[in-house]
């Protein structure tokens, strides 16, 4: 995947024109997306609470899982979640776009996510993103 990299928060993951125009977007390298499995299972959860069959609902999530792998799914955040300061419920998806320097988070809760909140993203140093392992010769 190329371009720049965007934390998907689960109320965009959940409609499924939406999520499917965007995870298009991405498998067309237009953007990296990524999540973490807290936010998944938020997804699967909300596709059970509006009536989606959990077998449907967990092979939905599922091929996102395994259409963008590895790299989508950002992992060692928790520590974190305690420092974020918006809305204590979206800790988690903040903290995950701080811990893996995404360019951007795609939500629709943006009264949850107020401008300074986001200030510790700005303030950290970025690390390398998704380095390719060497290859043997």
């Amino acid at each position: 995947m190329s371009g720049p990299a965007a934390v998907l928060d689960a109320c965009v993951l959940v409609p499924i024109r939406l999520a499917t125009t965007l995870l298009w977007f991405a498998e067309a390298g237009l953007f990296q997306p990524l999540w973490s499995d807290q936010i998944l299972d938020e997804v699967e959860r909300n596709l059970l609470k509006l009536g989606v069959d959990p077998t449907r609902a967990a092979r939905r999530v599922g091929n996102m899982r395994t259409a963008f792998g590895a790299e989508a799914l950002v992992d060692g955040f928790e520590d974190l979640i305690d420092q974020m300061t918006c809305d204590p419920k979206d800790r988690h998806v903040l903290a995950a776009a701080v811990h893996d320097h995404a360019d951007a988070l795609v939500t629709f809760n943006l009264k949850d996510f107020p401008a300074d909140a986001t200030t510790p993203a700005r303030d950290r140093d970025p690390p390398p993103r998704h380095v390719p392992a060497p290859t043997a010769q």
